[in-house]
């Protein structure tokens, strides 16, 4: 018997494809070619040995696509009538769709109570993806109406940055968390007036002129120093460490003073 095909021609992995396995297709197959049989004919036609066929037959009756009837105290098996495949498969279908369902419910609290964890770990980002994966880790781990804290040293970043900072503003506005930045003396002005146009972001320049490759993101109990140039971060969950780099940041923005820019929209998008 060629692998996979019956005797008949009929391709067994048709029957896969609706969530059988390899022998459940072949006993499927062989009861409908022998109408009603005992399991050692089964087992000759299928191919599925006689150690095994019991366990096949007791599936396919369970899933509905198999029965017996006793004849002088022998089982003789016979196939569940074909649309009872739909059946089946319409059944499995609404299974998956309960799955995904408690799925969905089930995902946010498991990544809350990650992000609830105490304990100390820290993780390495690289490259342009891993830059954007340690920045939404905010949306996982802060609530409505809490803040995340940014350190930007350097006066430049690339085009494609701007870019995705607009996504995630948007994201963070949707979320409702709170943003405050401290941007180096030398950042264009522009910069800071579109990243203070977006609700719940108050961007300002660095009050002591710091131009430094590094940035620093501190929120909750995460600390990330991250170094735009070689697209490399870190990110630290330890409340110590955290506090420590939030009294650098309140301090600096103690003396940091709001925005004001004369000489363009406070409108401004890239």
């Amino acid at each position: 018997m060629t692998e996979g095909v019956d005797a008949g021609g009929i391709d067994a992995s048709a029957l896969k494809q609706v969530g059988l396995t390899e022998g459940e297709a072949r006993v499927y197959l062989a009861l409908v070619r022998l109408g009603s049989a005992t399991t050692g004919p089964v087992s000759d036609e299928s191919g599925v040995s006689r150690s095994k066929i019991y366990g096949v037959l007791e599936r396919l009756m369970r899933k509905g696509l198999a029965s017996f009837i006793v004849k002088e105290k022998t089982r003789y098996y016979q196939a569940a009538e074909p649309f009872k495949l739909q059946d089946y498969l319409e059944a499995r279908e609404n299974e998956f769709k309960r799955q995904r369902r408690q799925l969905d419910e089930l995902i946010p609290k498991l990544a809350a109570q990650k992000a609830s964890a105490k304990q100390s770990e820290a993780q390495i980002f690289k490259g342009f993806k891993g830059m954007q994966a340690v920045n939404e880790h905010v949306f996982v781990r802060l609530k409505r109406g809490e803040t995340a804290d940014y350190m930007l040293g350097a006066a430049y970043q690339d085009e494609k940055y701007h870019r995705y900072w607009h996504k995630w503003h948007k994201t963070r506005v949707k979320a409702g968390i709170k943003n405050r930045l401290l941007f180096s003396s030398r950042t264009d002005a522009s910069i800071l007036a579109n990243r203070n146009a977006y609700a719940g972001c108050d961007a300002r320049y660095m009050p002591l002129p710091v131009d430094v490759p590094a940035w620093v993101m501190v929120y909750s109990d995460v600390t990330v120093i991250g170094l735009q140039s070689d697209e490399l971060a870190i990110e630290i969950v330890n409340d110590k460490i955290a506090e420590s780099f939030r009294e650098y940041f309140e301090a600096l923005w103690k003396l940091s003073k709001p925005f004001r820019n004369h000489s363009k929209s406070e409108e401004v998008k890239r």
